[in-house]
């Protein structure tokens, strides 16, 4: 069966070309097209499309404001396309916390040069943006208290300006999944319970996630004190413009400090560090001190960043002595690098299939037997306030 796809733009020729790539590979159907986000809510509803395509700057009614009432309404997948500046990413944020599935460029050309992997690409997302599941999670836990007299009040952010309440809202229920599409049951793997001992010391805990990642990690890290013990190292599958405005944004909600990476950063504990778009994050181990390496992105490699190369050089540099943790995300960019940290002795958990968005990330690692614990998104904020000493 085909996927059906509601195209929501005010530019008849994106609307036109985006149909006709869309329409090429006979796995979808474009059923509707809008010119403004009225229209396309108007339209959700009528149609029932499998999966909306959605242009954030329009008359009427805007994206982002589309998506909500979207989402309020009849919930349905969205994929967003935005531009590749920094205005484009608070943009594209604001879409993922209105409830929007994943993002592409609008610009064809940075998307892919040659016609042919154009088409793949865009497919190839939407397809998977159908099978996606953004209403797993539910509402967002109470905010943890800090656990020491040095940690900041509750209300208050790394700046000691008054702490925001977290925004990335959690997406509504979607009742059915896309028609075609495999159940999810069919690759769940089972939760693993472990009987829980004392917090155990890591000198860096390293996270990576694709999609689905930017509502995950402010999940996980907005549970987090600001006397948190160790270091964080976070790699989000996203363009080079982006990273800084998400960092940012982490910062503000987070009672730890989050920034963007840069090469010879000194991790600390209560310090997260993204790693920038576009390029490669290695972490180091000199005479006992953790730095940061920022590399080239590697053409040969289909993730900048990649996961992999992070948590390989974790496994390489504090063999026995890490944490890793995947979330979120298509594909099995990690697997590589947390069977690595598995063999050198360090500790991997992975989110359960209920709560992913798209379990796939997650999904490889725990089906490949490198998981010591399988938890839902609500649980791995607080299992690391209370587990990591």
């Amino acid at each position: 069966m085909t996927v059906s796809v509601l195209v929501v733009d005010d530019s008849g020729f994106f609307r036109k070309r985006l149909t006709e790539i869309l329409t090429s590979s006979g796995q979808i159907k474009v059923v509707g097209a809008a010119t403004n986000g009225r229209e396309g809510v108007e339209l959700a509803e009528k149609l029932r499309p499998d999966v909306i395509t959605m242009d954030y700057e329009m008359p009427v009614m805007d994206g982002i404001s589309a998506v909500r009432e979207i989402m309020r309404k009849h919930p349905v997948p969205v994929l967003m396309f935005s531009s590749l500046t920094y205005e484009g990413a608070r943009v594209t944020l604001d879409a993922l916390e209105a409830g929007a599935v994943d993002f592409l460029p609008k610009n064809f050309e940075e998307i892919a040069r040659d016609n042919s992997q154009l088409q793949k690409i865009l497919i190839d997302r939407v397809l998977d943006v159908a099978r996606s599941r953004p209403g797993a999670r539910t509402a967002a836990p109470s905010r943890p208290e800090p656990s020491s007299p040095a940690a900041r009040p509750p209300g208050e952010a790394a700046s000691g300006r008054p702490r925001p309440e977290p925004t990335l809202r959690q997406r509504p229920n979607l009742q059915d999944r896309a028609p075609g599409m495999a159940s999810s049951s069919e690759a769940e793997v089972p939760r693993r319970h472990v009987r829980r001992g004392p917090a155990k010391h890591y000198a860096v805990v390293g996270i990576g996630t694709s999609t689905g990642g930017p509502v995950a990690l402010q999940r996980v890290l907005t549970s987090l004190p600001a006397s948190f013990p160790a270091p964080l190292v976070l790699v989000q599958h996203m363009p080079a413009s982006f990273t800084p405005a998400f960092a940012e944004r982490l910062n503000k909600l987070c009672r730890i400090e989050v920034r963007q990476a840069e090469d010879g950063d000194v991790l600390r504990p209560g310090l997260a560090l993204l790693a920038p778009g576009g390029k490669q994050m290695m972490i180091e181990n000199r005479g006992g001190q953790a730095r940061v390496r920022i590399l080239p992105g590697d053409e040969r490699l289909n993730y900048k960043p990649c996961v992999d190369v992070t948590f390989g050089s974790l496994a390489r540099s504090f063999p026995g002595k890490t944490l890793g943790v995947i979330l979120t995300g298509m594909g099995s960019d990690g697997k590589d690098g947390c069977r690595m940290m598995k063999q050198s002795g360090s500790d991997i958990w992975s989110q359960d299939e209920k709560s992913s968005v798209i379990y796939g990330m997650p999904m490889a690692v725990a089906k490949a037997g490198l998981s010591d614990e399988v938890l839902s998104l609500d649980e791995i904020g607080p299992r690391l306030a209370e587990g990591v000493s």
